[in-house]
């Protein structure tokens, strides 16, 4: 039986029969290294750009106001900090390893973790399964780092620094045999990654899925040719829609969605942050004249293809995150399409709001497409349209008085239209590979808590960390997690005892209590880090001394069928720094597979 469906129109015409659900998202973006932090930002209307730092490149000593051959015309950007720090131990890496691993790699893995932690699946779980790994990328600069210092100081080690690998990592860390596909589309990457991912899961090719983005500019190479190109705006703003767009700001940034099946998912008892009811993949080909240029009418067919895919009727989209660039060209030919096909039937006292991330992060490039749908289902889960921002101006490039369209300049509200939300995501690359998501809104009814008339007067409730300063920190975060402002605060215990013994992963170094309440079980943790046992309860005994001994105990006989997953604490990594050093890679640490 279809789930999705149940004989409602969820989605005004789309029944989701072909819905594919977002169980677990994870993201490190300038100003917000999770989906949390991100939602403040976007709703507080931050600009998380910044001054290029000088370790990446002396900005200051290459600024020309005016575009010239081997200089930049901005001194600003979107950046992640620490890019250089990893828990190596963790992934069972040496330092040298880590030290010679593309730091796209590093945060790959890292991220990937969190959007299983996210989702509920312990990576165990689905190890060995045919499941796929796309992820978007179109940089190797750690690569350029070290060609740079010679060709001495490329050792075999190189090897698995390249662009290939950024999936291949994934598939290898978690042991997932399905597809591992590293995609570059320019731009719209990591968009077409998840729309290659959702056709696997449609087709049955994969029953889980991760599609990823990344990008690190770690060498001006990228900033100078764009500075050529009069692309690079020069005060390091995305300014999407607005007279004065001049350019965009290229930025870091990191990604990750894991993806089922709808039914799957459901009948998992997953968290469904947001469903992706249909997309399409496009290319201009000649319409525009020029290879370069996107044009109005690919655009158009873009848009049209996507929302006959998702069963979706194109004026019932409420927003759209757009690819919103803030470029001269490509913004009008972005409103153009948008309210040529979304502008059907559309009633004038609606109009579609049409924003874009990259006016607060900067623009992303392999990393753009996730960082707009994180975004996205951020919107739908809060019911809110946020600000996008350095709009002021409208551009009068733009038909904004025939166009349904506007740029929201503060926070908007859904409204309640009698079904779900709906939005609508695009991407485009330099050589006019477009994308386009269709995403829906998870019906509340799916997360909903069940209750039952007799439930258990306590449980025992588990933690584990793969060392005893990560054990510490992560106790600290459960207490964090469940104080009154804490975003865990009044979740069920039975909830809260469940997730942590079944839907996480468990490490060498375990804590186990038992507890009556959450206010028991914030006491007994307390406890614990003042150095005081608490002792089990008797009944609880055998399968805590179970688990504290390295045990994976039965829990199914402990916890009701109505027990339901909720989120959790993420993993709090013990991280260092690794970076190039001046010998550059070790031949002791390549696989014996190269000899």
């Amino acid at each position: 039986m279809n789930t999705a469906g149940a004989g409602v129109r969820r989605w005004g015409r789309s029944d989701g029969r072909d819905a594919i659900a977002v169980v677990g998202m994870a993201c490190r973006l300038p100003g917000a290294d999770s989906a949390e932090q991100l939602w403040s930002l976007l709703r507080e209307g931050v600009d998380a750009t910044g001054d290029t730092p000088v370790e990446r490149y002396d900005a200051k000593a290459m600024h020309t106001p005016l575009p010239r051959r081997g200089k930049v015309t901005s001194l600003r950007s979107g950046y992640l900090t620490l890019i250089d720090h990893f828990d190596a131990e963790f992934f069972g890496m040496s330092e040298n390893e880590a030290r010679d691993l593309d730091p796209q790699q590093r945060l790959l893995l890292m991220s990937a973790w969190e959007a299983l932690e996210d989702a509920g699946l312990p990576p165990s779980a689905v190890a060995g399964s045919r499941a796929g790994v796309y992820v978007g990328a179109l940089h190797v600069d750690y690569w350029t780092l070290v060609a740079r210092r010679g060709l001495e100081a490329i050792t075999p080690a190189a090897i698995y620094n390249h662009l290939s690998i950024l999936s291949g990592r994934l598939s290898y860390a978690f042991d997932l045999r399905g597809p591992s596909i590293t995609l570059d589309t320019a731009c719209s990457s990591s968009l077409v990654a998840v729309h290659l991912a959702c056709q696997s899961l449609r087709a049955g090719e994969t029953g889980l899925a991760l599609a990823a983005g990344v990008n690190l500019k770690l060498v001006p190479d990228i900033d100078v040719m764009i500075s050529q190109l009069r692309m690079f705006a020069p005060d390091g703003r995305c300014k999407f829609g607005d007279a004065s767009a001049d350019g965009f700001a290229p930025s870091d940034g990191v990604g990750v969605v894991v993806l089922k099946r709808l039914d799957d998912a459901l009948a998992a008892g997953d968290r469904v942050r947001g469903v992706i009811l249909g997309s399409a993949v496009s290319n201009d080909g000649a319409s525009s004249g020029s290879l370069l240029t996107p044009s109005v009418e690919g655009h158009v067919q873009m848009l049209r293809w996507a929302y006959e895919n998702a069963g979706v009727a194109p004026g019932d989209v409420d927003f759209v995150e757009a690819h919103g660039t803030g470029t001269p060209m490509i913004d009008p030919i972005e409103f153009a399409g948008l309210g040529e096909v979304l502008g059907e039937h559309r009633p004038t006292d609606r109009p579609l709001y049409v924003g874009s991330v990259k006016s607060n992060v900067g623009h992303t490039q392999g990393a753009a497409g996730i960082a707009a749908l994180i975004k996205t289902l951020l919107c739908l889960e809060h019911r809110e349209v946020v600000p996008s921002l350095h709009f002021d101006n409208p551009n009068p490039k733009v038909a904004w008085d025939q166009l349904p369209v506007r740029v929201p300049t503060e926070v908007h509200p859904i409204a309640d239209r009698g079904r779900l939300a709906l939005a609508g995501i695009s991407g485009q690359g330099i050589s006019s590979v477009n994308a386009h998501l269709v995403v829906g809104e998870a019906d509340p009814a799916w997360r909903a808590p069940e209750r039952t008339a007799a439930e258990a007067d306590a449980y025992p409730f588990v933690v584990s960390a793969r060392d005893p300063n990560a054990l510490d920190d992560l106790v600290r975060r459960y207490l964090d997690h469940l104080a009154p402002e804490g975003i865990g605060h009044g979740t069920p215990l039975r909830d809260l005892c469940f997730s942590a013994a079944v839907r996480r992963e468990h490490h060498p170094c375990r804590l186990a209590v038992t507890a009556s309440s959450v206010d028991d079980l914030g006491d007994a943790l307390r406890r614990y880090l003042n150095g005081e046992v608490t002792p089990a309860r008797p009944r609880f005994a055998a399968i805590v001394e179970e688990y504290l001994g390295g045990g994976a105990p039965d829990w199914g006989s402990l916890f009701p069928a109505s027990a339901r997953w909720v989120p959790l604490p993420r993993y709090p990594w013990q991280t260092r720094a690794y970076w190039l050093d001046d010998a550059g890679g070790r031949q002791s640490d390549v696989d014996s597979a190269f000899g």
